[in-house]
């Protein structure tokens, strides 16, 4: 039976998903990237083109076959087709879309024996985040919920500065997430001034605490954190303030070393978000920092040798691309999978930027 990995969705995150995907076919032992479009435009042509080039096939709906001919798209399959023909199937739709295939499409549908959203889906399923709770998925549940970026973020600096082996030593955990306005890529919903976000989630905040403790809930830990949140015009990236209180004592020397101990994490001592940025599109994969956060160093700090505080920046939805992939190969390879991500770690991962 062929490895087939199918990506709803050419977007922000579908996109450079799909390239990262049948960049790395075969060290994850994918024998065919398949990707679904609705909709024939122009513009979208050349990335269409460049996927395929790269070795991704199309599928579209079959009324739509001449249609994205008309533009010098072709067509391999149909887009339901694409569907039944995965092995394992990516949703990276727009906010609530992929709840809605589940009902639609997913649920009824027999071939894919695992089912990934990407972004803010909660409730899609297990909400995963690659090197955060792997053993979440270790009975395979048929639907993961991949973290968004900044969980990622949140929940890499919790574990790594917070936990000793898989025993929390958190306190209480603090966070204001100042999100980029939009995407260099999108036309639209760029802000031109500071918004901030209503606190909608009770005794976490915003979605992002509660999300970070959905993880470390899969870990059978319960964790006090609440976070805040600031939509401010940039395109760049994602800022994070944190302030991780401690149950034990910590020096700040022993914070760095923890966090530059940990091959996920970057650390960088740029000061401005357009720096780090700038590092990863030229030297990231196609632009990409894949790393679950940035720390900036020089902000990092420890107060009344108990408490953390720092800054980091969010990979714009690097991390998030990393644990679909994490999570694809554990899907076709529940026993080699870690092996299998090695290559990916080892050539796209920073140290610093």
């Amino acid at each position: 039976m062929s490895n087939i990995v199918h990506v709803i969705g050419t977007g922000t995150i579908g996109e450079p998903l799909i390239g990262l995907l049948a960049d790395y076919r075969q060290p994850l032992g994918i024998d065919e990237v398949t990707f679904s479009k609705r909709t024939p435009l122009l513009t979208d042509r050349t990335k269409v083109w460049d996927l395929q080039k790269r070795g991704a096939e199309l599928c579209v709906e079959e009324e739509k076959y001449d249609a994205f001919r008309e533009y010098g798209m072709e067509p391999k399959y149909g887009y339901e087709e694409g569907i039944r023909r995965a092995s394992v199937l990516i949703d990276c739709t727009s906010s609530g879309t992929g709840l809605d295939n589940k009902k639609k499409y997913y649920e009824r549908i027999n071939g894919p024996i695992g089912f990934i959203a990407q972004g803010s889906e909660f409730g899609f399923g297990t909400i995963y985040a690659y090197g955060i709770n792997d053993g979440a998925l270790s009975e395979l549940p048929k639907y993961v919920q991949v973290a968004s970026c900044n969980t990622h973020s949140i929940a890499a600096i919790i574990k790594t500065l917070a936990f000793n082996s898989e025993m929390s030593q958190l306190k209480q955990g603090r966070f204001v997430c100042m999100r980029r306005a939009s995407d260099i890529s999108e036309e639209r919903g760029f802000t031109p001034s500071p918004q901030v976000d209503e606190h909608k989630y009770g005794r976490f905040g915003t979605h992002h605490a509660r999300d970070a403790n959905a993880l470390f809930q899969t870990l059978g830990c319960e964790l006090d954190l609440f976070s805040s949140s600031i939509k401010i015009p940039t395109q760049y990236m994602h800022s994070i303030w944190f302030s991780l209180g401690l149950h034990t004592g910590i020096t700040l020397s022993d914070a760095e070393e923890k966090i530059k101990s940990n091959p996920l994490i970057a650390t960088t001592y740029k000061d401005q978000a357009a720096l780090a940025f700038s590092f990863g599109r030229d030297h990231g994969h196609y632009g990409r920092i894949l790393n679950q956060a940035v720390v900036a160093l020089p902000t990092l700090t420890v107060r009344n040798n108990t408490e953390i505080i720092g800054c980091s920046f969010t990979p714009q939805d690097g991390n998030s691309l990393l644990s679909s992939v994490a999570a694809t190969a554990r899907f076709l390879d529940g026993e080699n999978w870690e092996e299998k991500m090695n290559r990916l770690k080892d050539e796209c991962l920073f140290l610093e930027v």
